[in-house]
């Protein structure tokens, strides 16, 4: 499995047989740029503009927006229904965390979740190997809270993704808080910097390791 993030929540996921799955894309938003990425699978967490722009996939790829499971290849994924806030969906409306088996490996992308899971749904989503969670706080998981979901789910790499960095500005100072709290909470080791990251069953140690992604950009 090959992982590239885009910045935000859009991630580009690739099998060792060459099936892409596209997560969240947006185009456009603040200092991010993203290119158009070439898929096989895009799959929309929430019908937010910074998660939803289809428009930067191309191909003939399957659009996913639904929680039920579907295969192509040799990729799987299937969604859980969640909340973008405290308050059951009433403030920012629903979310799906997609659960994404490729190459023997699970990837749990918990889009713009935003309480901890119940035990219901973490039984739904069952084990995960690479968990990517919002740690920017305010409209989603903060650090703290992200790192309670890390505890839940147990997996083997956690990826932060929705928070501050140098792209998002000084609109982002207000928007989000930075991953180090997030960090700091989960107390694991730490690979910073990386560009993309290239995973399979013999990578994933005993002792769960922090991975901060380096956004790639047009």
């Amino acid at each position: 499995m090959n992982i590239i993030w885009y910045g935000q929540s859009c991630f580009l996921l690739t099998s060792e047989q060459g099936t892409r799955v596209l997560i969240d894309p947006y185009r456009r938003f603040l200092g991010y740029r993203m290119p158009v990425v070439e898929a096989d699978l895009v799959l929309v967490t929430h019908d937010h503009r910074d998660h939803n722009q289809i428009s930067a996939a191309s191909g003939n790829y399957r659009l996913v927006r639904e929680p039920e499971p579907i295969t192509l290849r040799d990729v799987s994924v299937r969604g859980v229904r969640t909340y973008h806030d405290k308050q059951q969906g009433a403030k920012r409306g629903p979310n799906l965390v997609f659960v994404i088996e490729m190459d023997g490996l699970v990837f749990c992308h918990c889009g713009d979740l935003g309480h901890p899971l119940s035990a219901e749904q973490a039984a739904s989503i069952g084990r995960v190997d690479v968990l990517a969670a919002p740690v920017g706080g305010k409209m989603t998981l903060n650090g703290a809270e992200a790192a309670l979901v890390v505890g839940q789910l147990q997996p083997s790499v956690a990826i932060p993704m929705h928070y501050r960095t140098k792209a998002t500005g000084i609109i982002g100072r207000i928007l989000f808080e930075t991953a180090d709290a997030f960090i700091q909470a989960v107390g694991s080791p730490v690979d910073k910097d990386v560009r993309t990251l290239v995973l399979n069953r013999d990578d994933l140690a005993a002792k769960p390791r922090v991975v901060q992604l380096d956004y790639l950009h047009s």
